[in-house]
């Protein structure tokens, strides 16, 4: 055998061993767990932190007003310095729209070590703890929820026993990038974090998704959320590791009506929203981002190359072994796209998205060595181990 048919048989086996021992982090059939409702319904504060969202807010801040909970239920939205009226918009929907209580706070500039969302997370927790709340659910500016999305998630929690119950929301897939990337990123995410390994008790798997987070307020208080993930550029899943780290039961699955109402119509846009936090991921190891894309290329990049090369050089064994390959890739990636309603067409196109990512990975390393690392909204964040005075 030549080397690229030894290379795809590598690839081969390394997409056996990912359909197979993976946590079936393929399959998309991971919501709500079976769930009833409370004899009596337990007391939640929501607490949404805002960084210039007034072109999304609108639809999201109704959904969390709108919410038909049974039990105590009240808003807390944190501004976290914004400069296109977020605060003042909230305020006026929520007197046009009625529904549940909403305050709307500033907690000012996050101070060195702190990243501003979870800053502005702090400021609405301990604006909650006053309340004296049974859970939190933490839930970002952009999510649009159902009206019975917060009475599922509690009953689910209450039922399954869960200190965390998170959904990964349904992200928008409108513009063509946005469908070639967005079900990709999804699919990239459960492949790293397999679902149904963070819901077992005992695995070490830890992960949950930002945008919407149920959380046992006196679980938040043991874990000391958010101040012992006060730099972690990303937050969810450093949140997750916090309480499973201190014995808690999480649940992470797909939703089915929490949506995110966030745009990213150019590739540009969805570039910046991977690349801002990919080598963040990779704990800014170049060791580490080198076994990345050697991965990649290796898992994603193979296939076609051993498939398209093997035929055109007469190579029959790196043929067949590459186009199992990429055919094994194709059906992992099926389920995915159905869940977001896109052509199945897509499916084949995955090592070109991998490809994509390959290069926001690395252009995430390169930002962050140029001092221009984990920027969003006008905030630049340094790695947690270069800030002065940080806590070990």
């Amino acid at each position: 055998m030549s080397t690229l048919a030894w290379t795809a048989a590598v690839s081969l086996a390394a997409w056996l061993w990912l359909l197979l021992c993976q946590g079936f982090f393929w399959r998309t059939d991971v919501r709500l767990p079976t769930r009833t409702d409370p004899d009596d319904w337990p007391s939640v504060c929501v607490v949404v932190p805002a960084r210039d969202e007034a072109a999304v807010l609108p639809e999201s801040l109704p959904s969390l007003l709108a919410q038909d909970y049974p039990g105590r239920a009240e808003i807390f939205l944190v501004d976290d310095g914004s400069s296109d009226g977020t605060g003042e918009l909230a305020r006026e929907l929520a007197r046009t729209r009625g529904g549940l209580p909403l305050t709307v706070d500033s907690p000012g500039e996050p101070p060195a070590g702190w990243t501003g969302k979870l800053w502005a997370v702090r400021h609405g927790v301990e604006l909650a703890r006053a309340r004296d709340p049974e859970y939190l659910l933490l839930t970002d500016a952009d999510i649009a929820h159902a009206p019975d999305s917060l009475r599922e998630l509690v009953a689910a929690a209450r039922t399954g026993g869960f200190d965390v119950v998170s959904l990964m929301a349904r992200l928008r897939v409108e513009s063509p990038w946005e469908r070639l990337v967005v079900p990709a990123f999804v699919y990239f995410f459960a492949q790293l974090y397999p679902f149904r390994r963070i819901g077992r008790k005992g695995a070490r798997t830890a992960a949950a998704a930002g945008g919407c987070v149920l959380l046992r307020a006196d679980t938040a208080e043991r874990a000391r959320i958010p101040d012992a993930i006060r730099h972690a550029v990303i937050d969810d899943v450093a949140l997750a590791r916090a309480v499973k780290g201190g014995g808690g039961h999480i649940w992470l699955g797909l939703a089915d009506r929490v949506d995110s109402v966030r745009p990213y119509p150019r590739l540009h846009d969805l570039w910046r929203m991977v690349s801002r936090s990919a080598y963040a991921q990779l704990r800014h190891n170049p060791l580490l981002l080198l076994g990345t894309v050697v991965g990649l290329a290796l898992v994603y990049l193979v296939p076609p190359v051993a498939l398209f090369v093997g035929l055109g050089a007469g190579g029959a064994g790196a043929a067949l072994l590459g186009g199992l390959a990429w055919l094994v890739m194709t059906g992992t990636y099926v389920p995915m796209l159905r869940y977001y309603g896109q052509p199945l067409w897509l499916a084949p196109l995955l090592p070109f998205t991998a490809f994509l990512y390959l290069l926001m990975t690395v252009d995430s390393a390169v930002q962050h060595y140029r001092g221009r690392g984990a920027a969003w909204k006008g905030r630049t964040y340094a790695r947690p181990d270069a800030v002065v005075g940080e806590e070990s």
